[in-house]
């Protein structure tokens, strides 16, 4: 008799065909997507890509398992990359003729981001075009943001110049003023003498293009005068509108009040040349008398006129005071301090302008 075996049914090892299994269908990453071998059966591989300008963060891959669930969640595609911009290139500019500043204009770059295209949206760091710049460097930067926070940026540099001459410096015995910057392209520098100084060469001088200075080279020279004149009017004419004149007349040499008068004046020396104050001397009684401007000798007869005009006794001491305007200003029957005839001069209205110009040039009796 044969005996056939029985099998019997493990209902947990039943199968079904591998055709029936399917995983759930992926949901496609932003800005990205994906190419699967055989769609969401079992074993198909999915690969995921992103758009260009953005990375994929998590698995590359994913494959549909025997328990219909992918190996793998999702990626999300992620904007890493910055933006692009590109700054202008370096500006360099001169500035314009009397000034020390250049305008300066560009175009505003735009970014460029691969994600998020063009971005207008920029941030600049210094002044803004079409701004007038100082002489110098000036270091710029552009910066500009994509929608997920990547940063770009870029920099460049303004240079302004300016055209300078060699430097000027005032003449001895007198002043110099120029405008602008004192150097640059088209600054004026002006020339003044004090008084009793006579100006050589150019009253003005103008910074040019080619770096050099117009005109002639300025000099102060010492007033020269003229005592051979014949009339006092012709001598006095000399010292219109440059040296004030202090006029002391005695009878004698011997004679009291003027002794006293001069010796008080030779300390005092360096206060009547920043006052521009010249001394004439009227001593004796015509035909007698000698008149001198310091150590130059005047005629009886010139001596004489200067007496007649300004109407000084000859037989007595007295002392007159005559401003630039060629003005009888002051009258001293007898001997004063210079600090007196100095206080005097001070208040004379040109006299105030002139204080001005010796302070910024640092001449005082000090120095």
């Amino acid at each position: 008799k044969q005996i056939v075996p029985i099998l019997k049914a493990n209902p947990t090892t039943l199968t079904f065909p591998l055709t029936e299994i399917r995983c759930p269908k992926l949901s496609m990453p932003a800005n990205g997507g994906y190419k699967c071998s055989d769609g969401s059966y079992f074993n198909s591989r999915c690969e995921f890509i992103c758009s260009p300008g953005f990375s994929l963060k998590g698995y590359k891959t994913a494959t549909c398992q025997y328990n219909k669930v992918w190996s793998a969640d999702v990626p999300t595609c992620v904007d890493m990359d910055s933006p692009k911009i590109k700054c202008p290139t370096v500006k360099d500019k001169w500035a314009e003729p009397g000034k020390l500043t250049a305008r300066v204009s560009w175009d505003t770059p735009e970014g460029v981001d691969t994600a998020d295209g063009i971005l207008t949206d920029v941030i600049l760091k210094g002044k803004v075009p079409k701004s007038d710049f100082p002489e110098g460097l000036h270091k710029m930067s552009y910066t500009v943001f994509d929608r997920a926070g990547n940063k770009g940026s870029c920099r460049f540099t303004v240079r302004v110049r300016v055209r300078r001459c060699s430097p000027l410096f005032a003449p001895d015995n007198g002043y110099m003023k120029c405008d602008s910057d004192g150097d640059n392209y088209g600054a004026t520098c002006e020339f003044k003498c004090t008084g009793g100084y006579d100006l050589q060469g150019s009253v003005a001088r103008v910074c040019q293009y080619s770096f050099t200075w117009s005109g002639l080279d300025t000099t102060c020279t010492a007033m020269n005068i003229n005592v051979g004149v014949r009339t006092a009017a012709a001598l006095l004419d000399q010292f219109y509108e440059k040296r004030r004149l202090l006029i002391i007349s005695a009878p004698t040499a011997a004679n009291h009040n003027y002794r006293f008068q001069m010796t008080n004046l030779q300390h005092a020396q360096c206060g009547l040349d920043l006052r521009h104050v010249t001394v004439i001397e009227l001593v004796g009684t015509y035909p007698a008398q000698i008149g001198r401007i310091r150590h130059r000798l005047l005629t009886p007869a010139l001596s004489l006129q200067i007496r007649l005009q300004l109407q000084i006794p000859q037989r007595s001491f007295q002392m007159v005071l005559v401003d630039k305007q060629g003005m009888d200003k002051q009258r001293y029957p007898f001997p004063i301090t210079s600090a007196e005839l100095f206080t005097t001069i001070d208040t004379f209205p040109l006299r105030k302008d002139e204080m001005v110009l010796q302070q910024e040039a640092g001449q005082n009796c000090q120095s």
